[in-house]
């Protein structure tokens, strides 16, 4: 019965989306259960047609009451046939309470038969907007806001349950059940009951989607107001110690203030929207039901008839007007649902700015030689980084990169990682093994590769499970061989969690040092061919650096490394020290030749040496966030 999930993703119109755009979207995760969704309308039409017997019924029954009195008035209640009639009484009030029972039964099949759609088709598409996201590249992700972004994904979710929930429990029932209703004033009563009824319907439907229409933007712009605040909420509490370091709680609450402010006027203005369309809608309810009755009412009186059919046509009206009434409602949910849907799709519709070739393959590693040819490289046109860069790491050694701040050293290490694609008509390669980057699988890529950044984020969970991030199948064994060889085991079994320590929001609760050991840790366990250290001993004290640069030049000695670094000091031991200026290659060689070549390195290095030969200050940073971490 099931088939596979839609594998590719939903075709995005550009520019702006319509309605039925975003419709047709989901259509495809809906259809994965399409025998549980035929089976769910089956019944749905079945609660529709036993509804609809229950004001038949329950005028047959009045009827029959009103046949009794007329006998009773006229002494003749122990007759047969009103014997008869009582019986009958009796039958169809037991069909009254079957009918309604099997609305409500009907009714209850539907609802468990299309909830597994429902979710279904909410996991795999949250779950494709997660993917995708992790699929786009690092340009996308500077660029957006993470906690307006979170809420447009919150919101889409909950809008396509939204959706489905009122097109098959709200809208398609009442279609259903005012063309039954329709039809059955044609057959059984004259079409005077069918015509008003649908011009009201008309009115209503016109009027509310009009309104609604009108209102849109009012909604549209709270969503939009919402996110921003949301936005700047998270922003400012993911900065909570800038904002203490400046004593600036007051300017981030009158910010936040401000958002708040704009989201109360757009709110104020979307309920007055709402009161002129809720009271419209009632006025046209009313008159429809007065002009029916009053026919109803006429019909009695002269004897076309009864009682019985008077409170038909009021049940018939009160059911299709109940709903209805609702529908305003439900009409005004849907638009919004299908709102916070078109801007989840439109998240997954934004185009992949790193995509792999069609059918690439994976990378083939054998020593992990890296060469990079003539590479130019810039995050904006109008601001080059790179200036035809072109080096070779040999398979097996070390390679440093050295230079001042902006001088382009980390860019290489995200070309390398491919979150940033060179333009192949600026010509220009990276190639690993002889195989351009660009032409390989990224997840294969990236598998061969381990960095310890400059920049170390961790996540909110234990320590445990961030080192173990490095390669989630290892044993604790494994876990706990990397944290020795990180040299931050003994520091994390004095905690009286131990390894089930939690570190906080992006690690916060340990300090830099700390954080830095656990991403050296980290990537060993990973045990790439290919290690990228981007000023991974930099939040590190000078005793601590030397034991890991000790324990680091073990490791590298086995593959290929790429040393990013500021600190000449934890190069000196590299078969090719590379040194860059404003992008571009001004020195290489190895440490002895560049400090005879009395160049920039030489200079560099003679100014951190005096640097060194100065006390040290803050040696005890690291002991002291160490004890805050055990607190």
């Amino acid at each position: 019965m099931r088939r596979n999930s839609p594998s590719e993703p939903v075709p995005v119109a550009k520019g702006p989306r319509n309605d039925w755009q975003t419709i047709l979207s989901l259509l495809p995760y809906l259809t994965t259960y399409k025998w549980r969704v035929a089976f769910a309308l089956t019944c749905l039409i079945g609660a529709k047609v036993a509804n609809l017997g229950v004001p038949i019924v329950m005028k047959k029954v009045i009827d029959s009451l009103s046949s009794i009195q007329h006998l009773t008035a006229l002494g003749r209640a122990q007759d047969s046939a009103a014997i008869i009639l009582v019986s009958g009484v009796g039958l169809l009030v037991v069909a009254y309470a079957i009918v309604r029972l099997s609305t409500s039964l009907f009714t209850e099949l539907r609802e468990m038969l299309f909830a597994k759609v429902t979710e279904s088709a909410v996991r795999q598409l949250a779950l494709k907007v997660f993917r995708h996201l992790h699929s786009l590249s690092l340009r996308f992700h500077l660029e957006r806001q993470t906690g307006g972004m979170s809420r447009d994904i919150e919101r889409g979710t909950r809008g396509i349950q939204q959706l489905v929930s009122y097109s098959l429990y709200s809208i398609l029932p009442t279609l259903v059940e005012v063309g039954l209703v329709l039809g059955f004033f044609v057959a059984k009563y004259e079409a005077y009951y069918a015509i008003v009824t649908l011009i009201a319907l008309v009115t209503y439907i016109v009027f509310t989607i009009k309104l609604t229409e009108w209102r849109t933007h009012f909604r549209r712009t709270m969503n939009e107001l919402d996110s921003k605040a949301n936005s700047r909420a998270i922003d400012s509490l993911l900065n909570y110690e800038t904002v203490k370091y400046f004593g600036n709680e007051e300017w981030e609450a009158q910010r936040y203030d401000e958002n708040l402010k704009r989201y109360r006027a757009a709110a104020i203005r979307s309920q007055r929207s709402l009161s002129v369309l809720n009271f419209g809608q009632q006025f046209i309810i009313g008159t429809g039901l007065v002009f029916i009755l009053w026919r109803a009412t006429q019909g009695v009186i002269a004897g076309h008839l009864t009682l019985g059919d008077l409170v038909l046509i009021n049940t018939f009206m009160l059911q299709l007007y109940v709903p209805l009434n609702f529908l305003g409602v439900v009409y005004r949910e849907l638009k919004q649902s299908l709102t916070d849907m078109d801007r989840m799709f439109t998240l997954l519709g934004a185009g992949r700015e790193v995509p792999d070739v069609p059918n690439a393959p994976s990378l083939v590693v054998g020593g992990a030689e890296v060469r990079f040819e003539n590479v130019s490289f810039s995050y904006e046109r109008t601001r080059s980084i790179l200036h035809g860069v072109d080096f070779t790491i040999p398979a097996g050694t070390t390679t440093a990169v050295v230079g001042h701040s902006g001088s382009g050293k980390s860019t290489l290490g995200r070309l390398l990682f491919r979150f940033y694609d060179l333009d192949r008509e600026q010509g220009g390669r990276i190639l690993l093994d002889g195989q351009d980057i660009r032409d390989v699988a990224q997840d294969s890529l990236r598998a061969a590769i381990g960095i310890v950044p400059q920049d170390t984020v961790l996540f909110n969970d234990s320590i445990y499970y961030n080192i173990a991030y490095g390669r989630p199948s290892a044993s604790r064994d494994e876990v706990i061989a990397a944290a020795r060889a990180a040299h931050i085991h003994e520091f994390i079994e004095s905690l009286p969690a131990g390894y089930e320590t939690p570190v906080g929001e992006r690690g916060l609760k340990l300090s830099g040092g700390e954080k830095q050991r656990v991403a050296i840790a980290r990537t060993l366990l990973k045990n790439p061919p290919l290690l990228i250290f981007d000023e991974a001993t930099s939040a590190l004290d000078s005793k601590s650096e030397r034991a890991i640069q000790h324990e680091l030049d073990l490791i590298a000695r086995e593959r290929t490394t790429l040393i990013i670094a500021h600190r000449l000091s934890t190069v000196v031991h590299a078969q090719q020290i590379i040194v860059m200026d404003h992008g571009r290659i001004v020195e290489r060689g190895t440490h002895a030749e560049l400090v005879r070549a009395g160049g920039l390195f030489s200079q560099m290095w003679a100014l951190q040496q005096q640097k060194a030969a100065e006390p040290e200050e803050g040696a005890d940073d690291t002991v002291e966030v160490g004890e805050s971490a055990r607190a």
